[in-house]
């Protein structure tokens, strides 16, 4: 079989990859490992940039987000039993952020790409390797239905995340890798309660972080700062309840509507980046390439600025026979890469119980009572959160 463009992965980036192109008149296929039922099902990421929410209409997969997806001005961060609200549009020029899940967004380009336009996705045919990657014709090795396969492409997009085979076709000796793991995970509960407030609250507490964030105006999911070795099966519900109001400010704590768990998960925090994040005719996107904190919500919405570099690289060589722009898709990329791993690193550091240090948390609540009374600290954390802007290309 082949294409042109060879796309392992079938999450949101390979297929708003793959919709993009399509768009555009480029042929791809999607390898995908596991079920198109799990791929859906799967429970992510809710906030999304205003960068990503225009490429999704740009997708032209946007009129479901629009309709149904909840428009964010701001955000709160409580410390020290106070409330305090960051308006994002006063200091990005009108910039905000919606939330609007990873799961909806799946269902969409899986809609769009799939069932209307007929795309091609393989799935349950997990990919084993990527071999000529530095020749004219890459090849992607699969498996389906027992048999083992091979896909011939122009190009290889990598969407296949930190533990696909795209990166690990490379050899090591040719990849330089930076990682930090944290200390300390969130458990986190999924719940059809409405949310405690309109917009997410982000909590710096002595006995750790918290995060009170929405799926809709009717169903919320909450988080608190756990140990790497706790476990869900510690957690009742009512212990989760408790523990969540007991980190918030006391009116706000008295606000929260409790409810049985629809999903209770723990996830450990770590930052990672592979560099570079091209080699030959392979390119990696997403979490193939970069893993972030969730503290800030970059993880999806770098996968997104990956496939507009990405996407904007492919077409000027298919329309125009450029290569400079795939010669610059790693540098380009990593430039923003490294701007979120490094807010995402700062925010969680700032907002986390770090140690049992009482001037450690002192030293927070002084950075949070500066950053919250500064038009230069609000102006910072808003212009982060609601996304650096994507370069241009000419």
């Amino acid at each position: 079989m082949r294409t042109q463009v060879g796309i392992i992965g079938s999450g949101p980036s390979g297929l708003l990859l793959a919709r993009l192109l399509h768009l555009q008149g480029i042929d791809t296929v999607i390898l995908e490992s596991r079920s198109r039922e799990y791929v859906q099902g799967r429970i992510r990421a809710g906030v999304i940039e205003q960068g990503m929410a225009d490429l999704l209409r740009e997708a032209k997969v946007g009129e479901r987000m629009d309709r149904e997806g909840l428009i964010h001005e701001g955000i709160n961060i409580a410390f020290a039993n106070r409330l305090e609200r960051i308006d994002f549009p006063s200091h990005t020029d009108g910039k905000v952020v919606m939330v609007y899940g990873q799961t909806e967004i799946t269902h969409d380009l899986m809609k769009a790409h799939i069932d209307e336009a007929g795309g091609i996705v393989h799935y349950e045919a997990p990919a084993v390797r990527v071999e000529d990657y530095d020749t004219g014709s890459p090849r992607i090795i699969y498996e389906q239905n027992g048999q083992r396969k091979e896909l011939i492409c122009d190009f290889v997009a990598g969407c296949d995340g930190f533990h696909g085979v795209a990166r690990q076709s490379v050899p090591s000796d040719k990849i330089s890798v930076f990682a930090r793991n944290y200390p300390f995970g969130w458990l986190g509960i999924l719940s059809d309660v409405p949310p405690v407030r309109e917009e997410l609250v982000y909590v710096s507490h002595e006995c750790g972080f918290a995060l009170c964030s929405m799926r809709s105006h009717i169903r919320s999911r909450y988080y608190v700062q756990c140990d790497l070795d706790d476990r869900v099966e510690n957690w009742t519900d009512d212990a989760f309840w408790d523990e969540l109001r007991r980190r918030l400010p006391p009116h706000v704590a008295e606000t929260v509507t409790t409810g049985p768990r629809l999903e209770m998960s723990i996830a450990p925090l770590h930052s990672f980046v592979a560099e570079p994040m091209r080699f030959g005719r392979l390119f990696l996107a997403g979490d193939a390439g970069h893993i972030v904190p969730p503290t800030g919500a970059k993880g999806l919405n770098l996968a997104a600025s990956d496939i507009y570099y990405l996407c904007r690289a492919l077409l000027a060589y298919y329309k125009d026979k450029r290569t400079d722009l795939l010669d610059r898709y790693s540098e380009t990329a990593l430039r923003r890469v490294w701007k979120a791993i490094r807010f995402s690193w700062w925010y969680t550091s700032l907002l986390h119980k770090l140690d049992d240090d009482p001037m450690t948390h002192r030293l927070q609540i002084a950075e949070l009572d500066y950053l919250t009374g500064s038009v230069a600290g609000r102006t910072t954390l808003a212009e982060n959160y609601v996304g650096l802007p994507y370069e241009t290309f000419e």
